[in-house]
């Protein structure tokens, strides 16, 4: 549990973690090296310079590097894994769910291990989310919109086959969608990247939750009237999070909008570990306080308890998570340190 100066408790869930290898020996071909490139740019342009890594550790950490950061050097309690598989560009794919499987298994008390699918693949799609939930039990998935596969270069949330897809999503409980719409990264189309198929799902598929990650940026607005339509549209904070440092005034008007349009329960705090580690993050924010033109102009506060709901509370209620028994189980299982 993360403890303020003031010694308020606060129950810390990361929405949006990976466990990735991006390494040149798993580059498939140049977009591998392209893709990797681009995450490292984010990393330098907006991370503080002591947080900065070297490349070739950036490509691919280890196990013991990712529960450090996240769990014992960073103030995360429970961190929802996701997967991106790219394996068109990665031989072995860049982040799948069984990678992450692997590392979950060994701190059950500490991940929620999602899945992916890839509509594209027609009937291997749905047989593949079947294999996922009789396996892992999952309770979300992560959509790319924007992978390639083959000669597409994308597809869309409406399509007849996620259709199908989200149908059995709802059929076996799979509730959260989490899905990339943020940010092009290289050598991806940022067309394939657009929120607005986000209305169509979200408006046909009333029991499932779509957590659109970063936001929609650089498309918010497109973002902010369709999520303040749809009850089922939340907001996962990656990649807007870190602008807390490297443009403070740009992250406050982010966040005032996204506090006008959808209010504090639809948003969701997330590192997008590994580009950015948890720790600076949260402190930055618990730290940040809007600034009054913005606070005046939108009728909106950023209290300790708005900051509680998106650094914890609300990822706990879309997951079913019971905070005050997970307090119990996490002191009952702490964990050592890596050199230990």
């Amino acid at each position: 549990m993360y403890r303020t100066t003031s010694g308020e408790e606060i129950f810390i869930i990361d929405g949006h973690v990976h466990f990735w290898d991006a390494s040149p020996a798993n580059q498939r071909n140049i977009h591998g090296k392209q893709f990797i490139d681009c995450f490292f740019a984010y990393h330098n342009a907006l991370s503080p310079k002591e947080q900065h890594w070297p490349k070739a550790k950036f490509e691919k950490y280890d196990a013991a590097t990712m529960v450090r950061d996240l769990f014992i050097d960073g103030p995360v309690d429970v961190a929802i894994i996701q997967p991106t598989y790219l394996k068109d560009f990665y031989t072995n794919g860049f982040n799948t769910t069984g990678q992450n499987a692997v590392i979950a298994k060994q701190h059950p008390e500490r991940f929620i291990l999602n899945g992916a699918f890839d509509p594209r693949d027609g009937e291997l799609a749905l047989d593949y989310i079947h294999y996922l939930k009789e396996t892992f039990n999952i309770q979300g998935v992560k959509l790319y919109t924007a992978e390639w596969k083959g000669a597409s270069k994308g597809w869309k949330l409406n399509d007849a086959d996620a259709y199908r897809c989200f149908e059995l999503c709802d059929k076996l409980g799979i509730r959260n969608i989490h899905i990339h719409k943020g940010p092009t990264i290289t050598p991806l189309n940022k067309d394939a990247f657009d929120v607005s198929d986000v209305d169509y799902a979200a408006t046909d598929f009333q029991n499932l939750n779509f957590i659109v990650e970063h936001v929609g940026l650089p498309r918010l607005d497109d973002f902010c009237w369709i999520a303040v339509q749809e009850s089922n549209v939340y907001g996962g904070l990656a990649v807007a999070m870190p602008f807390i440092h490297a443009r403070p005034r740009y992250f406050a008007e982010v966040l005032g909008e996204l506090l006008f349009w959808l209010g504090p329960d639809k948003l969701l705090f997330a590192s997008d570990y590994a580009i950015w580690t948890p720790r600076w993050l949260v402190e930055k924010f618990l730290a940040f306080e809007l600034p009054d033109d913005i606070k005046k102009e939108r009728g909106v506060e950023l209290t300790l308890e708005t900051k509680k709901k998106i650094l914890g509370l609300n990822a706990a209620k879309l997951y079913g998570l019971n905070i005050e028994a997970k307090k119990k189980a996490l002191a009952k299982a702490p964990l050592k340190a890596a050199a230990d």
